[in-house]
Parts: C-alpha cells; sequence; structure tokens
C-alpha cells in the first residue's frame, strides 16, 4: 500500500485535548514567552463537549495559574457552604460528623462548578494569549522518528466502514508536529495507552485502577435548593457488591449535579452499575430531594483511582503525560481538576526552559520531578492507603484506617507504609458461576430511566459511516469466552447500552452500537479478556454535555 501523504504542521509544542490539563499548558506556555507556538487538538465537536467532572474545584490549581482568575468573569461562581456525609442504609442514612475528619476532606474554599463551562472560558482565556484551538479534530495516531514522539495525526476521515481502508471521500488529515507533544486526553486516552505500552512507563507501578462515574443534572424544586451544598454518601445499594458512592451537589439556578461513582474491582459480572445509580435515587432521603423535580443531561466517564502507587513515568522521549492521563486523582477528596491544572503548568514550564536551552525531543525530566515532588505528589501521596484498604478489607476499614492514616499523614507519618493495589480491574471479575444474578427493580421513568433514554440526555451523535471505533482484538472472545465464562459483562458494564448479546445458544451474536458510545472508557479497562480496544471516532463525534 502507498504511503499516505499529509500535510505537516510545525510547532513548539502540540497538546491533545482541550481539558483543564491541555489548556492550562497551553495558558502556561504563553505567559512564558507569547511569541511561542502552541496548538490544542480536541476531539469533541466543542470544548467542552466531552468534559464530565463532579465538581467540586479546588482553586488551588487555577490560583497557581491565574491568580487574577476572580476578576475576569470566571463560571465559578458557588462556594461550598455546606458539606455532608452520609452512610446509607435501605431505608434511612447516618450523619458522619465532619470533625472527625482530615483536614483535607474539607471542601471550604472550594466551588461547585461545571468543568465543562470551565475549560471553555479557559479556551478563551488561551485563544486571548494566542493558542489555536482546534475542535473535532480527533487525533488518531502518533508520529515517531526512531524512537521519538514528533507529532500527531488529526482530521482523518473517510476510511471504509467494513475495511477501515482510505475510501472513495478519503482526507488523510494532517501531521502537527511539535518539539514536544503532551497528552491530557483524560482517563484511558487512546495515545497516552499506546506510550505507556510502547515505553514501559508502568514498569514497577502498581496496576492503574478506576471507577465508572455516571451523573445526571436535575432541576427540582425551589424548596429545596440549598446553594453551596455538598453532599456524599457511602454504603447502600453497592453494600458488598463494589466499592463506590454518591455525590449530590446544589449550584445555581435550582439544579443539582447527582452522581454516582462504582469501583471497577467488583468481582460479581452481574454487577450493572448503571442499575445501581437508578437505585440509589430511590432512597428515602434522595428521592425526597428529586421528587418534583426533572432530569435535564446524563452522563458518564471512567475515573482514574490508583493514585500515587499507579502514577506512570510520565515522559518518553518528546512526549508528556498530563492530568488523568497520568492518574492525578485524589481519590478520597474526589478531585482531580487542580492537579490536572498543575500538572499543564508544571509541564509547559519544563517544555519551555527546554525549548529555551535549544532542546527538543528528549525526556522532559523536569516535570517528572515537579509532579513527583511538588503539591500533585504531596496532594497524592498523603491518600495513598485509602483505596487499598477499601479494594481490600471494605468500606469500614478504609474509613477507620485511611482516616487514621490521613491523620497522620498531615504531620509526615503514616499507619501503613506505601500498601499496593492488587490485580487490575479486568482481573478482579470473577466467574459467573460463582455468582448469582442480581434482580434490579425496573426503572419508573420518574425518578429512575432506562439506559437508552439517559443516553439521549448526553446528546450523544456519531456519523455512522464510518468503522466502528470500538475494535475486538478477536471478534469471537464475546460469545465464545465472555458469555460462557462471564455471562458477557459488557452488556452491563457499559452505561450507554453500547455492547448486546443478541439471541441464544449456537445462534447468540455480539452487537456494538458504537453510535450510543459516551466515551468513557469503561470497556477498554473492565472487559475481563482485554479484548476491546477503544480508539478515537473520527470527526467531533461523542457526547455533547451543555454544562457537566
Amino acid at each position: 500500500m502507498t504511503a499516505i501523504q499529509r500535510e505537516k504542521m510545525d510547532y513548539d509544542v502540540v497538546i491533545v485535548g482541550a481539558g483543564p490539563a491541555g489548556l492550562s499548558a497551553a495558558i502556561r506556555l504563553k505567559q512564558l514567552d507569547p511569541e511561542r507556538s502552541v496548538v490544542v487538538l480536541e476531539k469533541g465537536s466543542e470544548v467542552g463537549a466531552h468534559i464530565l467532572s463532579g465538581a467540586v474545584l479546588d482553586p488551588s490549581g487555577l490560583d497557581a495559574l491565574l491568580p487574577d482568575w476572580r476578576n475576569m468573569d470566571a463560571p465559578i461562581k458557588v462556594p461550598v457552604r455546606e458539606d455532608n456525609f452520609y452512610l446509607l442504609g435501605p431505608a434511612g442514612q447516618l450523619r458522619i460528623p465532619n470533625w472527625p475528619m482530615p483536614p483535607l476532606m474539607s471542601n471550604h474554599g472550594n466551588y461547585i462548578v461545571s468543568m465543562a463551562n470551565v475549560c471553555r472560558w479557559m479556551a478563551q482565556v488561551a485563544e486571548g494569549l494566542g493558542v489555536e484551538i482546534f475542535p473535532a479534530m480527533a487525533c488518531s495516531e502518533l508520529v515517531y522518528e526512531g524512537d521519538t514522539v514528533v507529532g500527531v495525526v488529526a482530521g482523518e476521515f473517510g476510511r471504509d466502514p467494513e475495511t477501515r481502508e482510505p475510501g472513495p471521500a478519503y482526507e488523510p488529515g494532517m501531521e502537527l508536529r511539535g518539539k514536544y507533544v503532551f497528552l491530557s486526553e483524560g482517563v484511558r486516552g487512546s495515545l497516552s495507552k499506546q506510550v505507556i505500552e510502547k515505553y514501559g512507563l508502568s514498569k514497577g507501578k502498581c496496576p492503574q485502577k478506576f471507577g465508572l462515574g455516571m451523573k445526571e443534572i436535575w432541576e427540582i424544586d425551589p424548596a429545596k435548593h440549598r446553594e453551596g451544598t455538598v453532599t456524599h454518601t457511602m454504603g447502600w445499594p453497592l453494600g458488598k457488591n463494589a466499592g463506590g458512592g454518591s455525590f449530590i451537589y446544589h449550584l445555581e439556578n435550582n439544579q443539582v449535579y447527582v452522581g454516582f461513582v462504582v469501583h471497577l474491582n467488583y468481582e460479581n459480572p452481574y454487577l450493572y452499575p448503571y442499575m445501581e445509580f437508578q437505585r440509589f435515587k430511590h432512597h428515602p432521603m434522595v428521592a425526597e430531594l428529586l421528587k418534583g423535580g426533572k432530569r435535564v443531561a446524563y452522563g458518564a466517564r471512567a475515573i482514574s483511582e490508583g493514585g500515587w502507587q499507579s502514577i506512570p513515568k510520565l515522559v518518553a522521549p518528546g512526549v508528556a503525560l498530563l492530568g488523568c492521563s497520568a492518574g492525578l486523582v485524589n481519590v478520597p477528596r474526589i478531585k482531580g481538576n487542580h492537579n490536572a491544572m498543575l500538572s499543564g503548568k508544571a509541564a509547559a514550564e519544563a517544555a519551555h526552559a527546554a525549548i529555551v536551552a535549544g532542546r527538543q525531543g528528549d525526556e522532559l525530566t523536569a516535570y517528572e520531578t515537579e509532579v513527583r515532588t511538588g503539591a500533585i505528589g504531596k496532594d497524592l501521596k498523603k491518600v495513598r492507603n485509602v483505596k487499598p484498604l477499601w479494594s481490600k478489607y471494605g468500606l469500614v476499614a478504609s474509613l477507620m484506617g485511611g482516616g487514621i492514616d490521613m491523620w497522620l499523614n498531615t504531620v509526615g507519618l503514616t499507619a501503613f507504609g506505601t500498601l499496593r493495589h492488587g490485580k487490575s480491574d479486568a482481573a478482579a471479575t470473577g466467574k459467573a458461576k460463582n455468582f448469582a444474578p442480581i434482580d434490579y427493580p425496573k426503572p419508573d421513568g420518574k425518578l429512575s430511566f432506562d439506559r437508552l433514554t439517559n443516553v439521549a440526555f448526553s446528546f450523544t451523535n456519531h456519523d455512522e459511516n464510518q468503522p466502528p471505533h470500538l475494535v475486538l482484538k478477536d471478534p469471537s472472545i464475546p460469545i465464545r469466552v465472555n458469555l460462557p465464562e462471564y455471562a458477557e459483562p459488557a452488556q452491563r458494564y457499559c452505561p450507554a447500552g453500547v455492547y448486546e448479546v443478541l439471541g441464544e445458544g449456537a445462534e447468540a451474536t455480539f452487537r456494538i452500537n458504537f453510535q450510543n458510545c459516551v466515551h468513557c472508557k469503561t470497556c477498554d479497562i473492565k472487559d475481563p479478556s482485554q479484548n476491546i480496544t477503544w480508539t478515537t471516532p473520527m470527526g467531533g463525534g461523542g457526547p455533547n454535555y451543555p454544562n457537566m
């Protein structure tokens, strides 16, 4: 086959992903040198279209990047006024007082935000500084010279849906080349995954751990709305089936964010994370809040939960991993946006110094050092044992042991050293023969909804005339292996109803409804056979989140 000829554009730094990490890097590069050429490539139809986060924002990252942000009309208007923690049972709840909690768990000084809107605002700031931002430009592959990453291919269209070869309307896209390439794709980014594997960046580290976060926006009765209130819950309905919990954040305009997180290291392949979320909303405390309201948006995404032990090496020749591509979420705080911003700032400073010194295409070791020894490392190291305690010993041990360890870490001590994570989330999946199916209540259409109805509220769209971006390494595995061994859990772990098993016995077939995909990456993470690879769809396909 003839080599594909592409136009080339050269920049000082090429950034993949217009999330908080990528935009922070772009802004900082321009702050350091207005003449520096910087491009940000975003696979969503617009900046913010693929951004989904809780979110209670710790402003420390923004304070470091844009100290005057409070006077810049940022969409950060709702300070946290009340902080609640509850342990739920099937019919009631127990309030956990705030006083025994380590200071780092306090949300005083934080803000309830839409990170999609924060990123839209950051993009405006970046463009005002001269950054080029191209939405709907999915980056499909990396460009190498020898062992060095020198750029990415973006904007490819027109491959045949069946053969994946260039079709009659093929557009080859462009090579965007940089002295350095920053990957800020979010959790389980397709290019980041390739870089981690190619350069062995996770060698000697614990496997990355993940959760699945699902979120709805509700408009509720104004009489029940308490702007600035933050509520977190643990316990019911998950119980011993899985780790996880919920969040309910009251933002402005009588809206609340209602979210639910399921840790993906669960064993029972019959667990149905989406239905656990829907069941949660029928708890009396939650149902009373939502009664008379209406759901206006839905979405889902994976969350990196491995923390300090699972951070891969962050640099390879010519490339660096930023934000959630690096796994910088503080799990007990349920926060990662501040660390994403700080990582973008640190990567920009390292690249700027290297370019000024006449370097390019090498490893930005100064960035790695800053992440591990600076504010990000200090933030993550204090909480490093909470997740492994939860995984190995359950919720109560995590609350008690993790709480003690976080208190000790405030003065530089630890009760446990550094605990290690066990197997990957895919390997944690148990065999179906060892578990019983779970009978979930049917959604009532008022508080709870079926998946396909809810996916419509993610405003997801993909051009159907393209190769499916969800690729099976071996098309026979879902029916030949996963169905008899694991009851094919893809039917349940996907929060968008992408995967279906049709028919029974010898007539069973596996269907991929890739048009439904909300880009959460759960399939790439949880498939027990590791047979599904998530790749970027062509164009700006995917969800179109309004203010997630």
